[in-house]
């Protein structure tokens, strides 16, 4: 079964990570969304909820499912049978460090790392923008689906 991983910390999930995932739902057999626990990053939305909003937002590809974890990428990888990690690159300023943690992933555990041009309709979004705009009232409407811009919406109202 060929077996890849679209990590990150989706603090909203973006259309441009729908991008990356539904187009790696093409290539691989099985498409994993790992939401990164960081405990020294301050987030808007808990691990909990990130799973919850990417499963909704998700169900509609049979192949892909949603997991979290923290620590190294390669030792999730190792321990869930990954061969491939998928990357979106939005612009050559992602490339310059995804491209060295490519060649490290690879060298110390033989995973390899594969890069996706972000789609140009969505490479100018991040999720620190989003949460940046919804703060201030702006309309993100656009850039997360309708679920995540509600959600997005009662959290900022809430602080």
């Amino acid at each position: 079964m060929r077996r890849a991983v679209c990590p990150g910390s989706f603090d909203p999930i973006t259309y441009g990570h729908l991008d990356i995932i539904e187009r790696a739902s093409r290539h691989f057999d099985e498409v994993i969304v790992a939401v990164l626990e960081n405990r020294t990053k301050s987030s808007l939305f808990t691990v909990d909820e990130r799973i919850s909003m990417i499963s909704e937002v998700t169900k509609k590809f049979s192949n892909v499912r949603v997991d979290s974890w923290s620590g190294l990428l390669v030792d999730y990888c190792k321990s869930n049978s990954v061969q491939s990690i998928v990357k979106g690159l939005r612009a050559v300023s992602d490339f310059d460090y995804e491209l060295q943690m490519a060649q490290v992933n690879l060298q110390g555990s033989g995973v390899e790392t594969m890069f996706m041009a972000t789609s140009p309709t969505h490479s100018f979004l991040s999720s620190s923008l989003v949460k940046e705009l919804a703060h201030y009232g702006g309309d993100v409407s656009s850039m997360v689906p309708p679920s995540i811009n509600e959600a997005l919406k009662r959290r900022v109202a809430g602080k």
